[in-house]
């Protein structure tokens, strides 16, 4: 008997419940990007001075900076922990399309992300002097601009999944597009397509090389760490 096919709004669905339902138990995580936005914007006033001008002027972009970095705390576990315990593999097999799995957990991922950071960022615009439009006009880019930072940053983990260090090397990818999106110098030659053909496969293979020359412990396959009713029950049914 062959399973029926679920249609894309039903994977992206349950991927984006699902994800949202595991970010919620793991508040800590979100309070941790939280303090870390909130910790680093603070900063930022006492190394460039405490005039009021130029603090209002650096404002915006110092909050967008922070945000990106804010962004770049979570965006390694978007497909870390599915990967490690072989609940990716069972959703890339399963009935309903992947690739509206994966946009379920990008949305997830700015739901537990990036709204937070929207609801914080007008108490750090204060704190820079800025006005209330000023303040619009911030929230605006931020709502616009932080789903792009969870699709860019999803395609990055993709890249960099089950590499030793790969988070590193994440954060480069991510934020060399984002810095190169606004200067066009910077994007000739497209450096994170070079990237992406050369150095991230030769990683790949020096990763495999490694696995295959360390023994693997007894029990320690993808899915021998997720007992069977787990798997069952965090992967849509066919």
């Amino acid at each position: 008997m062959t399973a029926q096919p679920l249609g894309a709004g039903a994977g992206f669905g349950w991927a984006l419940g699902r994800d949202i339902r595991l970010g919620l138990r793991s508040i800590a995580e979100i309070l941790v990007v939280l303090g870390f936005f909130f910790v680093v914007a603070t900063l930022f006033p006492i190394g460039v001075g405490p005039d009021p001008r130029v603090l209002s002027r650096i404002g915006a972009g110092i909050i967008w900076v922070c945000a990106t970095l804010a962004c770049l705390l979570s965006l390694a576990r978007m497909f870390a922990a599915d990967y490690a315990d072989g609940t990716l593999e069972q959703m890339l097999f399963s009935a309903a399309p992947f690739e509206a799995i994966v946009a379920g957990k990008v949305a997830a991922h700015w739901i537990t992300t990036g709204c937070p950071l929207l609801l914080c960022a007008p108490l750090v615009g204060l704190q820079f002097g800025l006005g209330a439009g000023e303040i619009g006009v911030l929230l605006l880019s931020l709502v616009l601009g932080t789903p792009v930072l969870s699709l860019i940053g999803a395609i990055m983990a993709g890249l960099t999944l089950g590499l030793r260090g790969g988070g590193a090397l994440l954060a480069l990818l991510l934020l060399y597009k984002v810095t190169a999106a606004g200067e066009p110098a910077l994007s000739v030659p497209p450096f994170t397509v070079i990237v992406a053909l050369w150095v991230v496969p030769l990683l790949r293979v020096i990763d495999d090389g490694l696995t295959e020359t360390l023994p693997m412990p007894v029990g320690r396959t993808p899915f021998a760490s997720a007992p069977p009713s787990m798997l069952s029950a965090t992967v849509p049914p066919k």
